[in-house]
């Protein structure tokens, strides 16, 4: 995997897969705001049900929806809530979803150290961002020091 930065402490990984969520068409979306611990179980279940739309196997279903509930706690304990954008693609057939977590929080000051297994800045065991990566075939962690972060996140159908 690749890994490029620029000045906001953005971090793409696997370019290809994002170029390809860029092209695909977008055949649905839904927003859901994460602002108090009941929202969490809400954007599971939207991301679980959007997996069950797409078609996903039970597998990949168990993959999006375990990374998209780390991201949104995330976001709801690092980041003071936020939204979790949950996006249906298709390109050439195959089926998709594009989750876009964002929040307004303090950001993420070492991105290297914050995708590493066992890193934690609380009681967890460290394996959010770094397990939220490898369950997806794209990721993309956008964040600026006291600004917030953004996390997008594609998985492909049978991929």
């Amino acid at each position: 995997m690749s890994s490029a930065r620029n000045s906001d402490h953005t971090v793409a990984l696997a370019p290809t897969a994002s170029d390809a969520a860029d092209r695909a068409a977008h055949t649905e979306r839904t927003v859901h705001h994460v602002r108090i611990e009941e929202d969490l179980l809400t954007v599971r279940h939207a991301v679980r049900a959007a997996t069950l739309r797409a078609g996903f196997s039970i597998v990949d279903q168990t993959r999006v929806v375990t990374a998209a509930s780390e991201l949104a706690r995330n976001a709801y304990i690092h980041g003071g809530g936020g939204t979790v954008t949950i996006d249906q693609l298709t390109l050439g057939g195959t089926a998709g979803l594009r989750l876009t977590v964002k929040d307004e929080g303090p950001g993420i000051v070492d991105t290297d150290a914050a995708l590493a297994d066992g890193f934690t800045t609380g009681a967890g065991l460290g394996h959010g961002l770094g397990g939220a990566r490898r369950l997806m075939n794209d990721f993309e962690l956008h964040t600026v020091p006291g600004q917030g972060t953004t996390v997008i996140a594609t998985r492909w159908a049978g991929r």
